[in-house]
């Protein structure tokens, strides 16, 4: 039985190590109609394997809407099924925004990053350095964790989604959430182990990391990204919302569902305090590829920066999936890594990544959590399937 377990909701909130025509017509001009196939520029023949899936995530699985957006060197399409409002039976908008969840991580790392590149951080400074007396109690020590360990999650500092009471999530979901209260929630726990020995995925370390932004430039996390990655890269689709629990431009609804038999509940509305730093952003497939694309070439970091974000240790998954600064890496069956990040938050499953070959896929699904296990592996073989579908044939 599917459950709203603690584990499933920390997945929801925050994260979990998981994952636009064709001849580059912009995704703005995608029709609105776009249901069950790729947009109108893409022919119906083409990606059979990921029809299949989308058909399948939004049947068999039972998911209301699926969104996969890819692109390679001859252009890019965006394939969409289900419905993006149960009720209304509206279909998914091939330029539908939605909440990214853990998909922050990598841009509020980048921002980091480029700190350590203008000097004004030192990756491997204890974070009591620019957050004094923060991180105490119950053996967590700030002086003993570096500003490394929080971005590759080697800090063994407590998850304060561990501790909300996930019901309370669901029923308050336009409750405003501080974030130092959050880290208190999570401080009053001892560590999971002492920093650097071991690797656990902590939430906690990116509310650091976004409270370490603010101390250093005098501005929030969410303005630093605005104007660092949103502006510079023209993510037209992409916010970093404070309070506003709505969600600009055209959009699914969100969903959750409490076990396999309960009907689903609409959470589209959501104060993202919940997740802050964590995973409080909204964007696009396009986007999203964009971001990525751009940060694996090294348009956002310098050479040596980039170089210590993709520096990747193993995170214990069976797919071989290592965890960098930020940024984790998978091998993809068709040969090769794919680099990226997923992320779950209330009513949203998301998962993208890019290759160095310029290839890039992002996938989405409007139900979370209390999807099926079913949802869980397709949506990932979706991704995969994007980026090996999407492989330049030999010679090209």
């Amino acid at each position: 039985m599917i459950t709203l377990k603690q584990t499933t909701y920390k997945r929801a909130l925050g994260g979990l190590l998981v994952l636009a025509a064709v001849a580059d017509v912009a995704l703005g001009a995608q029709p609105d109609d776009a249901h069950a196939r790729p947009n109108t520029a893409a022919p119906s023949a083409e990606y059979p394997q990921l029809r299949a899936l989308l058909q399948r995530l939004t049947t068999t699985d039972g998911g209301p809407g699926a969104l996969v957006a890819l692109r390679n060197r001859s252009g890019r399409a965006v394939l969409t099924s289900g419905v993006a409002d149960v009720r209304r039976h509206t279909p998914v908008r091939a330029d539908s925004r939605f909440r990214i969840g853990s998909m922050t991580k990598p841009f509020v790392a980048t921002v980091v990053l480029q700190l350590v590149g203008e000097g004004r951080v030192v990756l491997d400074a204890p974070i009591e350095r620019y957050l004094p007396g923060v991180v105490r109690g119950h053996d967590n020590d700030g002086r003993k964790i570096t500003v490394r360990q929080l971005l590759q999650h080697t800090s063994g500092l407590p998850d304060y989604l561990d501790y909300l009471k996930p019901q309370d999530v669901v029923d308050k979901p336009l409750t405003h959430h501080n974030t130092r209260d959050l880290v208190r929630l999570a401080l009053a726990h001892r560590p999971s182990f002492a920093p650097g020995t071991g690797w656990r995925y902590s939430n906690t370390g990116y509310l650091l990391a976004g409270m370490l932004i603010e101390r250093v430039t005098g501005h929030t996390y969410g303005h630093e990204i605005h104007r660092r990655i949103i502006e510079p890269l023209h993510l037209r689709q992409t916010s970093v919302p404070v309070d506003a629990s709505k969600i600009p431009g055209p959009h699914p609804r969100g969903y959750v569902r409490k076990d396999k038999d309960a009907p689903l509940k609409d959470t589209t509305a959501l104060n993202p305090t919940v997740a802050g730093a964590s995973g409080a952003m909204i964007s696009s497939g396009a986007d999203m590829n964009r971001f990525l694309d751009a940060l694996v070439h090294g348009q956002l970091l310098r050479p040596a920066q980039l170089q210590q974000m993709m520096k990747t240790r193993p995170t214990g998954s069976l797919d071989g999936g290592a965890y960098g600064l930020g940024l984790e890496s998978h091998p993809l069956p068709c040969g090769g890594l794919a680099w990226g990040h997923d992320g779950g938050i209330v009513g949203y499953q998301t998962t993208s990544a890019v290759t160095f070959d310029g290839r890039q896929a992002t996938a989405m699904m409007n139900l979370y959590p209390g999807e099926t296990d079913a949802q869980d592996k397709d949506l990932n073989a979706t991704a995969r399937t994007a980026l090996c579908a999407a492989r330049p044939s030999p010679g090209r």
